[in-house]
């Protein structure tokens, strides 16, 4: 396949990305969308299995505790999710954030800036939203960063239901945002999460992580190190205070996602391309099978609507993060004098920003921990982030409806391929050679009709003969 040549640099926001940026875009996505259809299948699974008849066999099998006490990790089915399973989905997190940083959208500061400055106010607000709601409400501060974060996979899963393709400059602009948030969601569980510290198991986390570190420098290759590597280093982390993720956004970002000469695809993209499946088809779905099964009563709905600390998370999941991220774009957008890709429109960037309000996994997570010692206010919170997540999505939904049409056209023109390269035509308006296999198609054409035109008037002329 011959390489496309290159094309005009487009500097607008939301404008045309790069071909190599387009398909790694739509590659993870597609992953990830798979997973967040899962990942709805796996929350609806758990609040039928939570509020049927069932529901004493979800909390023994939630509450079944298994692993090595003497290690420290006699954990629940639950913890072992939340804890372990996850890790996963943060591995994957820091490689998707590492590649970023040094070949996708964040490398340059130029560009890197507006979705950075959207996704903190859209972190920033929800967290006031709430302070301010539990400030009037006189309720608890603990979950302030409940409402910040943003789950791309059920996102995603929303969009695959309603059958709304976005752009591929949309698409990448939310995961550029779900990546940044993630960034920020791991650093407040790092430093406001973290129990009392063992130095001793710390410290061999680090020493582990040091290995892992020199081990992939020195270009050593084998799952089976690196996984039995891991899993000690996780073992070590989980042991010392810090929350076990951490463990596997350091083991991400390690990994090296620029790529050589002679490579196709570098060590972090093709380790991403492994792990993506069974973080957002097993780890992600598992997690929210044992985190999301709440009862769900009219008395608990009403508790949820009026408590402070549920009302807040649900105001920040819908309002602040719409007009966070929104309000944070425009503001951005407007001080950097950045122009609006002329075939989009603002209202598009606002149903962007409603989607992001679905905060369903680190949510939860962080719910579970801000609350850890009150159960009953855990459960909660967690019906909170259910309601509010359901609620952004339905008004996504109808904002982004109304803009099927044109999100359809945009797509068809992405896709459009008339000479059959494999290369989007879009991409190769300033290539010769596209412009000469245009011409010598439509001359083939044009013989084609020109040919068809003479036998059309020939069968005329001898049906207009007398017999």
């Amino acid at each position: 396949m011959p390489a496309p040549a290159p094309t005009r640099t487009d500097r607008k926001f939301l404008g045309r990305l790069s071909l190599p940026e387009r398909r790694f875009v739509a590659d993870a996505l597609r992953a990830e969308t798979v997973g967040g259809v899962l990942l709805l299948v796996a929350a609806v699974a758990a609040l039928v299995w939570a509020n049927t008849g069932l529901s004493d066999s979800y909390e023994t099998v939630r509450n079944y505790h298994i692993g090595p006490a003497a290690l420290g990790l006699d954990l629940s089915i639950q913890h072992w999710a939340a804890d372990g399973l996850l890790a996963i989905f943060f591995f994957v997190a820091g490689i998707e954030l590492k590649r970023e940083l040094v070949a996708g959208e964040l490398r340059d500061p130029k560009a890197a800036a507006l979705p950075v400055i959207a996704a903190l106010c859209g972190m920033a607000v929800p967290a006031l939203v709430y302070v301010l709601t539990n400030l009037i409400g006189d309720g608890s501060m603990q979950g302030w960063a409940v409402p910040t974060a943003t789950d791309i996979a059920f996102a995603l899963a929303v969009l695959a239901v309603i059958g709304t393709s976005l752009p591929s400059a949309l698409r990448a602009f939310l995961l550029t945002l779900a990546v940044v948030d993630d960034l920020f969601a791991i650093l407040i569980i790092a430093v406001f999460f973290t129990g009392d510290l063992n130095f001793a198991a710390l410290a061999g986390a680090f020493v582990g992580l040091a290995v892992f570190w020199l081990l992939l420098r020195k270009g050593v290759r084998g799952w089976y190190i690196y996984v039995p590597l891991a899993l000690v280093i996780w073992g070590l982390m989980y042991n010392s205070g810090i929350h076990a993720t951490i463990a596997g956004v350091a083991m991400g970002l390690m990994l090296r996602c620029t790529k050589h000469e002679g490579e196709e695809h570098s060590p972090g993209e093709h380790i991403e391309h492994l792990v993506r499946p069974l973080s957002a088809g097993v780890a992600v779905p598992l997690f929210a099978l044992f985190s999301a099964g709440v009862t769900i009563t009219g008395k608990s709905i009403a508790e949820v609507s009026t408590n402070p600390v549920t009302l807040g998370v649900i105001l920040g999941l819908v309002v602040g993060k719409a007009v966070g991220i929104f309000g944070g774009t425009w503001l951005a957008a407007r001080f950097t004098r950045a122009e609006l890709n002329s075939d989009l429109a603002w209202p598009d960037v606002f149903a962007v920003a409603s989607l992001a309000g679905i905060g369903f996994t680190v949510s939860l997570l962080i719910g579970e921990l801000a609350f850890e010692g009150d159960p009953t206010l855990t459960e909660e919170v967690k019906a909170a982030v259910l309601i509010g997540s359901l609620t952004a999505a339905v008004l996504a939904t109808i904002l982004l409806k109304l803009r099927v049409r044109k999100y359809e056209a945009l797509m068809a023109e992405e896709e459009r391929d008339e000479d059959q390269d494999g290369i989007p035509d879009i991409y190769e308006e300033d290539n010769p050679e596209y412009h000469l296999r245009m011409a010598a198609i439509y001359e083939r054409k044009a013989a084609e009709h020109r040919e068809r035109a003479l036998l059309a008037g020939a069968s005329r002329d001898d049906g207009d003969s007398p017999a």
